[in-house]
């Protein structure tokens, strides 16, 4: 056990015991607040520390990094320090968060009253809804917090703002007892080819429910609707499973539900209709838990050139053009170079040309084409290059014809011909 002190409130992590860690976050609690002059809705925002105890530790994480939670010498009542047990629970990925702070990636984490039916502000137990992603990391949860038993006496200390009762180290005790996550925050997917968007759950056993209701839903530019529900019983997935697939081709599998808590969706055959923000709800019991994942529709450019060779024949300019079809989404970029046969490197060519508006078919995707107009003072042997740039491209696509001199065309044109009128001549006389 590693004992160095730390500073209390910033994002750390630390080590408790063999093979397990605390995280410590800080997050933010987000409360409905009363807007100016008491007319329309704000949040209160307020700072707090968020403890997640007994972390899983791989065997090979190396533990010289990591130092220990220490609470503060006395208890303050005004501090909101969220001391929440994982042990029951595991959270998925939870591994990311032991090194956020080192790698600069910043992680976002909100804490927000819970109610069930009937509950009261203030009463026992207490849930929270904390929400937590990691920047630049696939790593996004939604779990619940329950407030556990505290023993009172008249030492007890009593949160000022939640009214809740505090542990002698002046933290809020509670357990996980129910998380919704997700290994994806956004993904993207070809045009006609077929996609999983990643979701799963997991619960506490004492507060499990044997009936789950999972809901996706996808929303887009204002509207939404519903692609895929399936109401199931995790002790006889199959026989008690019913499911409203209302997207084509949309599909769960009932037995990772049952077994694994594995709620990913499977979409075959994308349309760009299909593009979108998908909502993944899990209902459970009194519970319900959700995740967002952005599907994006890509589909690369293809590109061809309007000659294969350039020959500059005359003194007025040449038309060369190029064309970039059946691409997705709209943002594609044309873009002449040059290079000479001295040069090392393509250089951007003087004049750009002139593009055509974009044009969009009955699947909507999109093309254009850009026409260049070369002059024949180009030197010879310069290649022209066409270069296209597109999201769904990893790198950009180029395609080049070089210039050649009419007197080459015509040299092979005549030798061509005399060779043929030889062998023609030669076959005569047999």
């Amino acid at each position: 056990m590693i004992t160095e002190v730390i500073l209390f409130g910033y994002f750390m992590t630390c080590v408790c015991a063999d093979g397990v860690a605390d995280v410590v976050l800080s997050c933010t609690l987000v409360e409905d607040g009363v807007g100016h002059h008491g007319m329309g809705a704000a949040f209160m925002r307020t700072p707090a520390t968020l403890v997640f105890r007994d972390v899983a530790v791989a065997p090979d994480e190396s533990l010289e990094t990591l130092t220990q939670f220490v609470p503060p010498s006395v208890p303050d009542p005004d501090l909101l320090v969220f001391e929440a047990q994982v042990s029951s629970v595991e959270i998925p990925g939870a591994d990311v968060l032991l090194h956020a702070d080192c790698n600069e990636q910043e992680v976002m984490c909100e804490i927000s009253r819970y109610a069930l039916r009937g509950s009261q502000e203030g009463s026992e137990p207490a849930y929270f809804m904390v929400s937590i992603n990691v920047e630049g990391v696939e790593f996004s949860t939604a779990l619940i917090l329950q407030t556990t038993v505290v023993e009172k006496d008249h030492t007890t200390l009593m949160q000022s703002k939640l009214g809740l009762p505090l542990s002698q180290s002046g933290c809020l005790p509670t357990e996980v007892i129910f998380l919704v996550f997700s290994h994806v925050k956004s993904v993207d997917a070809p045009l006609n080819g077929d996609v999983l968007l990643n979701c799963g759950f997991k619960q506490h056993e004492k507060h499990s429910s044997l009936e789950v209701d999972i809901v996706w839903r996808m929303q887009h530019r204002g509207k939404g609707h519903k692609v895929f529900d399936m109401k199931t019983r995790l002790d006889d997935a199959e026989g008690n499973t019913v499911v409203h697939a209302e997207r084509k081709g949309s599909s769960m599998d009932a037995s990772g539900v049952a077994g694994e808590g594995n709620v990913s969706l499977t979409l075959n055959k994308l349309q760009v209709s299909d593009e979108g923000a998908y909502i993944c709800t899990v209902n459970s019991g009194l519970f319900h838990a959700q995740q967002v994942i952005q599907l994006n529709v890509v589909q690369p450019p293809h590109v061809s050139l309007s000659e294969e060779k350039l020959v500059l024949k005359t003194e007025s300019p040449q038309t060369l053009s190029c064309h970039c079809s059946k691409y997705y989404p709209l943002d594609a970029q044309m873009e002449w170079l040059s290079m000479s046969p001295t040069d090392t490197e393509p250089a951007v060519f003087p004049d750009q040309g002139s593009l055509s508006s974009h044009r969009q078919h009955s699947d909507r995707t999109y093309s254009l084409s850009s026409h260049l107009a070369v002059p024949p003072t180009v030197p010879l042997g310069t290649k022209i290059i066409c270069r296209v740039s597109h999201p769904a491209l990893d790198a950009p696509l180029s395609l080049s014809v070089e210039v050649e001199s009419p007197e080459q065309d015509s040299y092979w044109f005549v030798l061509g011909f005399l060779i043929v009128t030889v062998i023609f001549f030669h076959h005569l006389m047999k």
